[in-house]
């Protein structure tokens, strides 16, 4: 066989013509990079929000529950749940005492914001200092055992504040930036304004480490005790129930809590819950389902660009077959097989399109690094798996849209070939 024919030689031939055309193919190969870059700066931006959320959800526990009378989750609730029922001390009460497989129950009267009005965020104000963005949330003793809240100055609420309504507050780390800048080790035993009434500052929330964008909606919480909650905004009577499961018991848990309310709402048999209840695995899929929708688009894009690429690659083949019918002649008339000429075109289509996915590799991981250099909280870190699937996607581009010029060049007549001019 000819040296021409083996895969080696074929090659270098396929680069000399590609190098030779440097603009050309440059252009051809556009498409296949705009995918590329598409494709894996977006898959990385998705992975790391993901991960971000898991995080997330694995520092809040893994063995949590949570129970509402509305859909809780992303989005807003249906117009038909505001006339639900809302749940009640009651029934976490009646949940602990049916279930073996709960360890505790801790209750949330959220986002009060201005103690019932419309507003969700609570006016602080401290020696001409205001703090606009509090999200105010009731809360009972036990909840930092089983969120893992942890305090960086002060103490949590007792079941003494509780039980006597007391005007205390636990305040995140973003009021205790604006109301009290560079008084750390200071905050605790201060009384700020809020709604027209004095609180005293008993404790400070440790940021949490997880969150969107160096951001977790604790570092805006503030928390009062839950009794106090209910006395200053009565009409706010809703309540989540943070349900903790026992060690491996989390499923049994979850029927035994959803069971329970069905009985207390007399929801009918065969009819869907009036009330939500999740475990952190849900929350995942529900977040997975939204990222998913997101990346699918990216997807299509990308195989827009994908599509776009391959296109300019075939016709630029096609072209090249044109300007080197004489060259397949030659070689045809020495011996050369249509193997041979068909293996040298799909090398030459798919040398071309890996040089596009090479580009467009190193041009996402060159965003993916400025991304995360001027905006250090928003997660772009590229996966390993995301690079070979680019380059072994733009490779199969040139292999399929390939085939059409390389068959026409295998199939050329010789002596018509040495004929052309």
């Amino acid at each position: 066989m000819l040296s021409t024919s083996l895969p080696k030689e074929v090659l270098k031939m396929a680069l000399d013509s590609i190098l030779s055309h440097k603009f050309r193919s440059f252009l051809t190969i556009l498409g296949i990079v705009v995918g590329v870059i598409t494709a894996i700066v977006v898959a990385s931006i998705l992975l790391g929000l993901r991960q971000n959320f898991v995080d997330m959800i694995e520092d809040y526990g893994t063995n949590n529950i949570y129970a509402f009378h509305l859909t809780t989750g992303f989005g807003p609730p249906n117009r038909d749940e505001r006339s639900r029922k809302p749940l009640s001390a009651a029934d976490a009460d009646a949940i602990l005492r049916q279930s073996n497989a709960i360890e505790d129950i801790a209750l949330v009267n959220p986002n009060i914001g201005s103690f019932g009005s419309n507003g969700i965020n609570d006016n602080m104000v401290y020696e001409g200092k205001n703090y606009r963005w509090a999200l105010t949330d009731g809360v009972t003793p036990n909840y930092p055992n089983l969120t893992n809240l942890i305090l960086k100055e002060g103490r949590f609420i007792t079941e003494n504040d509780n039980q006597q309504r007391r005007y205390v507050l636990v305040i995140g780390v973003n009021a205790a930036e604006a109301l009290f800048p560079g008084k750390e080790g200071e905050i605790v035993g201060k009384f700020v304004r809020m709604n027209g009434q004095l609180w005293e500052i008993i404790g400070v929330i440790e940021k949490r480490k997880a969150g969107f964008f160096g951001e977790n909606e604790e570092d805006r919480k503030v928390f009062m005790p839950l009794r106090t909650s209910q006395k200053i905004a009565p009409q706010r009577d809703w309540l989540v129930h943070i349900i903790k499961a026992k060690d491996n018991q989390i499923q049994t848990a979850l029927e035994d809590a959803e069971l329970t309310l069905r009985q207390r709402r007399q929801v009918k048999f065969g009819k869907p819950n009036d009330f939500d209840i999740k475990t952190a695995d849900a929350f995942m899929e529900q977040f997975d389902s939204i990222i998913g929708g997101v990346g699918l688009a990216a997807i299509a894009i990308s195989c827009l660009g994908l599509l776009v690429g391959g296109i300019g690659v075939m016709n630029i083949m096609l072209v090249s077959v044109t300007e080197r019918t004489k060259e397949i002649g030659i070689r045809k008339a020495i011996g050369a097989t249509k193997g041979a000429i068909i293996l040298q075109f799909l090398l030459e289509a798919m040398t071309l399109t890996f040089f596009g996915g090479v580009i467009g590799v190193l041009v996402a991981v060159g965003i993916a690094q400025l991304v995360m250099l001027l905006m250090p909280s928003l997660p772009a870190s590229i996966a390993t798996w995301s690079i070979f699937l680019a380059l072994g996607v733009s490779i199969a581009v040139g292999l399929i849209f390939g085939v059409l010029p390389a068959r026409k060049a295998a199939n050329l007549d010789p002596i018509e070939c040495l004929r052309y001019e």
